[in-house]
């Protein structure tokens, strides 16, 4: 069997596991002008985008520990709240017999936080800055993630991806096997969900990884995450401020964002459509997979707390991804929501709104495409073989259809 029959055989697998209704479902809106996708009316999505880009401080409850003061930050790029900026985060560890082992860390103070492998970037006071210990042997950085669309990423329903999976590992003869993992949803206790958030998938609900981000990215506590990280400089359950955003203000903006389409010039060239043939052949489409559908509208997900409305369901979306963790040998070692297994794994990144970054990879090392796709080894070693074959005519084909994303 071929190569490129493979990955014919594969396209048509996933399109059959992804759909969900007999007639082809309409294109999910897209757009990168700040504007809802009709999931809230335009005020209240301007409201949440302004509880996205509210600017903390310590007297909010900011820190101890954090890495910048709003969401926007760190998600804001050419103008349009959701995109991904290029900040990066700091993660450390052991690796210990084999096995990552989350350090644990002593402030200034004397106070440790135990287990943690996130180093934040910033303090609130002398007392709790705090590099990573001298002796961790793991080491990684990681960029911000875009959000835009991810409402509709969230609508896919947990079976889809793992029927995807089973089949793309089929399809490739074990060569390509994406590994799906059940994470826990913060707001629906004992209960567990497949990943697809975070670089690790360690998140299935956009209000878990709201929370999430809030404690961990600007130490701020919310009702899903209670307990301080550290109480330096910063006494726990201390009273935030009433017009503190919650974090369900995160979720529904995020929830509410267009998906961020190609760029309709560049897309229409001529170059771009081939190289959108290239990209198929070449076996990019084998885990940077184009089309999925959401569920129908009343679907309950994220362990029966948010139902999938209207605005979200029933469409067809093209995030060039497929949510899976794969080891393409750029692993950062790291282990968070998914055990040993997913140490030297990704997860897929969408390609959705790709014309927007400046540099590529998890870790922000890649300085252009080339060097990002030739950094690719393991699972997608094949695919890297076949860009390395392309004629030089193709290669650039390829690269105008990626930048037009």
């Amino acid at each position: 069997m071929s190569w490129k029959f493979v990955v014919s055989l594969l396209m048509v697998a996933a399109v059959a596991a992804a759909a969900i209704a007999v007639t082809p479902a309409p294109d999910a809106p897209v757009g990168l002008d700040n504007s809802t996708n009709g999931l809230v009316d335009q005020t209240t999505h301007d409201s949440d985008a302004s509880a996205f880009a509210f600017v903390l401080t310590p007297a909010d409850g900011l820190g101890p520990l954090f890495n910048d003061t709003s969401c926007a930050i760190c998600h804001q790029d050419a103008g349009v709240l959701g995109t991904a900026s290029q900040v990066r985060e700091l993660r450390v560890g052991y690796l210990q017999h084999g096995q990552f082992v989350n350090p644990d860390m002593t402030l200034p103070s004397g106070e440790v936080i135990h287990a943690r492998s996130l180093i934040n970037l910033r303090a609130i006071c002398p007392q709790a800055a705090r590099s990573a210990p001298e002796d961790v042997d793991v080491k990684a950085f990681r960029l911000a993630l875009p959000l835009l669309g991810d409402g509709f990423i969230e609508a896919i329903p947990d079976s889809a991806i793992l029927e995807f999976a089973a089949k793309q590992c089929r399809a490739s003869n074990g060569r390509i096997c994406g590994l799906a993992i059940q994470v826990p949803i913060t707001e629906a206790p004992n209960q567990t969900g497949v990943g697809r958030f975070g670089w690790k998938d360690q998140h299935r609900s956009l209000l878990s990884f709201s929370a999430d981000a809030f404690l961990n990215e600007m130490g701020m506590t919310s009702p899903l995450q209670p307990a301080e990280v550290a109480t330096t400089c910063n006494p726990a359950n201390a009273p935030q401020p009433n017009d503190v955003p919650d974090t369900a203000f995160f979720a529904e903006f995020m929830r509410a964002t267009k998906a961020p389409g190609p760029d309709p010039v560049l897309i229409a060239r001529p170059v771009a459509q081939a190289g959108a043939g290239v990209f198929q052949r070449s076996g990019c489409a084998f885990c940077h997979f184009p089309n999925w559908t959401t569920a129908p509208a009343g679907t309950a997900i994220n362990g029966g707390q948010f139902t999938v409305p209207n605005a979200l369901a029933n469409q067809t979306i093209h995030p060039y991804s497929d949510f899976l963790l794969h080891d393409v040998a750029t692993g950062d070692g790291i282990v968070q929501n998914g055990g040993q297994q997913t140490r030297n794994r990704m997860r897929t990144p969408p390609l959705w709104g790709l014309r927007l970054r400046t540099n590529f990879m998890h870790d922000g090392n890649s300085a252009t495409l080339t060097d990002a796709i030739k950094r690719h080894g393991g699972e997608a070693s094949r695919a890297v073989q076949q860009f390395n074959n392309l004629s030089p005519r193709d290669k650039q084909a390829l690269l105008e259809f990626m930048r037009s994303l």
